[in-house]
Order: structure tokens, then C-alpha cells, then sequence
């Protein structure tokens, strides 16, 4: 008895750093010029988005790109790149994704991947909901891949506009804490 108790404790503590550091990577922390955002994403429901956003994000891809559509009581928008060294047509040089819609309901502070009309057309844009009600109809119609845990307040103070004039930029992003 008293070994399979050792035993049990020292699986546990062998495996809490791998743990804590799954965690940490499933955090995206995004630097806006009024704070910083934190985003739990959601690899279970949206894996292949998940890793795109992991991937885009590890390569810098976000920084200093500008929030171009942002619309009061809707969404705030990103993930356009204006230049040939990120991207070309508002989109990066990887693939399209396939739609991985689910059930999670579109809320104030969900994350969800732009796309065309086509349903297998997110790339690299992503919005975040400003409002429940705004964002109700889109469950079912867009990729959920994360939810804002902390710094909304900063993400409601972003240049309306589609786009704004002179539009915010993320600062830096980047995965972990």
C-alpha cells in the first residue's frame, strides 16, 4: 500500500512541470498599446487552428499588425497582413484551414477565425466578440478557438472603424506566460 502511494506521488510530481507547461502553451498574450490580453485557447475543440495561431505567432506574424476591422457591439479583427514578407491578399503564405466548427457558444471575449464565404478559408485573421448579443449567430458558422481570460477592458479601447483611422497594432504576441 505504502509503495503504490509512492509511486502514484512520484508519477504525480514528475508529470506536474509537463502539465503546468501544456497549460502555458495553450495561452496566448497578446501586447496592445492599452494592455495586455490573455487568451486561453482551446486545442480540443479547434485543434488545427490552435496550432496555426501557435505557428504564425511563434514566427512574430502578429507583431505590429494592424486591428483593421473594428466594430462597435461585433468584433475586433486582426491578422491582415498589408506586405509580402508575412503574407499576400490579407492572409499568410500557409494554407488555408478546414472548418473545425463546434458547439461553443460565440460570447463576449470568444476568439474565432475569419474566413471568406467558403467555410475552408481561415488562414491568419481572427476577431475577438465584443458583445454576447453581437456575436450570438456566428456559433456553428466559425471556428471557436479560444476565449479572452484576462485585459478585455484593453481590447474595448481599440480604434473603431473598418478600418479606423490610423488603426492600433498588437504590439507583440506570444505563447506561454
Amino acid at each position: 500500500m505504502i509503495r503504490s502511494l509512492l509511486i502514484a506521488a512520484t508519477f504525480f510530481l514528475v508529470n506536474l512541470p509537463t502539465h503546468a507547461q501544456a497549460k502555458g502553451q495553450d495561452t496566448l498574450l497578446i501586447a496592445l498599446p492599452a494592455g495586455n490580453v490573455e487568451i486561453k485557447m482551446m486545442p480540443k475543440i479547434a485543434p488545427k487552428h490552435v496550432e496555426r495561431i501557435k505557428a504564425l505567432t511563434s514566427n512574430g506574424f502578429y507583431d505590429d499588425l494592424g486591428w483593421f476591422r473594428v466594430i462597435e457591439g461585433f468584433i475586433a479583427q486582426t491578422g491582415y497582413p498589408l506586405d509580402s514578407e508575412k503574407g499576400e491578399k490579407g492572409k499568410s503564405h500557409l494554407p488555408d484551414l478546414p472548418a473545425e466548427f463546434s458547439s461553443y457558444k460565440f460570447k463576449r471575449g470568444t476568439v474565432g477565425m475569419g474566413r471568406s464565404d467558403n467555410p475552408d478559408s481561415a488562414n491568419s485573421q481572427f476577431f475577438i466578440c465584443l458583445s454576447d448579443e453581437g456575436c450570438k449567430d456566428l456559433t456553428g458558422q466559425y471556428t471557436a478557438w479560444g476565449q479572452v481570460t484576462k485585459g478585455m477592458e484593453f481590447v474595448d479601447r481599440l480604434k473603431r472603424g473598418t478600418p479606423p483611422d490610423n488603426p492600433d497594432k498588437t504590439i507583440h504576441a506570444t505563447l506561454g506566460k
